[in-house]
């Protein structure tokens, strides 16, 4: 299960690494050039989370982002893709300030995904960690095989693109 790929990556950006680590878990690992104060908030406010989030190769539009980021509080994103909308939402489990993210994926059939995100800082940087965590070996697979899971390293160099532009 230990299948690995790494991210194209410029001689300025940071590579993020893709690993299947079990029937059910995926990870991606990746270090951004800004504090974990600044990372957090770009995952947790949604001014700025509607500016890195979407790849911009997806051919997606987001059309709505509403985050109420607190243990129990929800989200919701709708998108626009070739003239129809689709909605991703859930509800958060956990809020640390500046270290942990924890929430559900609820829209899909197939059961609930729990994804947690942790956010390490060292030296200005941020080691982030996404860990997605499907019901089944199924909902995982057909989420690779649509290719919804290969966006997140294009998503976090839009990431590191803003925590430049935010100092």
């Amino acid at each position: 299960m230990d299948e690995r790929r790494e991210t194209e990556a410029g001689p300025a950006k940071n590579s993020a690494a893709v690993e299947r680590k079990s029937e059910r878990e995926l990870v991606v690992t990746r270090t951004v050039n800004g504090p974990a104060r600044l990372v957090f908030e770009a995952w947790t406010r949604a001014e700025l989370f509607r500016r890195w989030w979407v790849p911009e190769s997806c051919g997606l539009t987001l059309l709505s982002c509403e985050m109420d980021v607190r243990a129990g509080g929800g989200y919701r994103l709708v998108f626009s893709h070739q003239g129809s909308t689709m909605e991703f939402f859930g509800e958060y489990r956990e809020v640390t300030p500046h270290s942990r993210l924890v929430w559900t994926n609820e829209e899909g059939d197939s059961g609930v995904t729990v994804t947690t995100v942790t956010f390490e800082e060292s030296a200005g940087k941020t080691l982030l960690v996404v860990h997605d965590l499907y019901p089944s070996r199924e909902a995982l697979d057909d989420a690779v095989d649509s290719g919804s899971t290969g966006g997140l390293p294009e998503s976090l160099d839009q990431l590191d693109e803003l925590l430049v532009s935010m100092g």
